[in-house]
């Protein structure tokens, strides 16, 4: 059958930098706006459905931060990612200016490099050379 850890679903260290950079890359930068090309994920499209679309994608945002609290990551540091998390939601969900806020603040990538920062510390074989 699957490794687990081949297909990213192990609780290694390499595994869970691969579930929360595939779940930024969904929530911020999935698609990019025709004529522009700036890059908007989930998070700003779904925010256009009033409550539900925040909700869920507030849903998504505590799970990496779950994800980091699974990695041992210093209690100060998941206050801060809550916070990010939080913060995008409470803006997020006023009507308008929340759709626009969401264009410009990323608290998943925020959040994607407190992460990263610490794995590169802690466990730097699990980096990964971008290209």
């Amino acid at each position: 059958m699957f490794e687990a850890q081949s297909i990213g679903m192990g609780n290694d260290p390499a595994s869970v930098r691969q579930r929360v950079e595939m779940l930024e890359r969904v929530l911020e930068r999935s698609f990019r706006i025709p004529g522009i090309n700036y890059p908007v994920g989930l998070d700003a499209i779904a925010g256009l459905i009033p409550i539900v679309g925040d909700l869920v994608t507030a849903a998504m945002g505590a799970y990496i931060v779950w994800e980091a609290r699974n990695l041992g990551m210093p209690k100060w540091k998941i206050w801060h990612m809550g916070a990010n998390v939080a913060f995008d939601t409470a803006v997020g969900a006023v009507p308008l200016v929340g759709d626009a806020f969401d264009l410009l603040f990323r608290s998943n990538t925020k959040n994607l490099k407190i992460i990263r920062k610490h794995l590169d510390k802690h466990h730097p074989e699990t980096r990964i050379i971008e290209q």
